[in-house]
């Protein structure tokens, strides 16, 4: 199911990008890339195992968004959760080419006070998000008929399963 939410998320992002407001657009790009690699990342090892490779491309993939991020960030700290979240599947990504031999995602390869640190920090975006969800008036069209790019409750929904994800995944570190 976590695979299927991820996928859903990062699709959905995508139709985010065709948004008219281009802040939705920009930040559309970066939660795709984010949902398609957390269900990636979290496809069982008894389903799919993939190639050696996949692991350090992946991270090579999330180093080069954090940096994007970082580079961002300079403009609003809003980017520096994309940040957060892309040093956080750079980490996993270490972490399950550190495991290949033990099956993907499972097998304690992470550094406690690390995993922990992120799962404080996705735990309370989680909580902040949930609570900024509801409720959420749908007025980003500006007297424009809104679409499902411009739709603010349904961004902040899944950034919120985002979120839940990232959890979901660094509890199996």
């Amino acid at each position: 199911m976590l695979v299927a939410l991820c996928a859903t998320t990062g699709a959905y992002c995508l139709l985010r990008m065709r948004s008219h407001v281009a802040e939705q657009r920009r930040a559309a790009g970066g939660e795709a890339l984010m949902g398609f690699g957390m269900a990636v990342m979290a496809v069982p090892a008894a389903v799919f195992t993939p190639p050696a490779w996949a692991w350090p491309a992946l991270a090579v993939v999330f180093g080069a968004a954090g940096l994007h991020a970082l580079w961002a960030a300079r403009t609003g700290v809003r980017h520096l959760h994309h940040l957060v979240g892309a040093g956080a599947m750079v980490y996993m990504a270490v972490a399950m080419a550190a495991s290949t031999g033990k099956g993907h995602g499972h097998g304690g390869a992470g550094v406690p006070l690390l995993t922990g640190s992120l799962l404080l920090y996705f735990v309370a975006y989680v909580l902040a998000t949930g609570v900024r969800l509801v409720p959420v008036a749908a007025v980003a069209g500006g007297g424009r008929e809104t679409g499902w790019g411009d739709r603010p409750e349904l961004a902040r929904a899944c950034r919120l399963s985002m979120g839940i994800a990232m959890v979901a995944m660094l509890l199996t570190m």
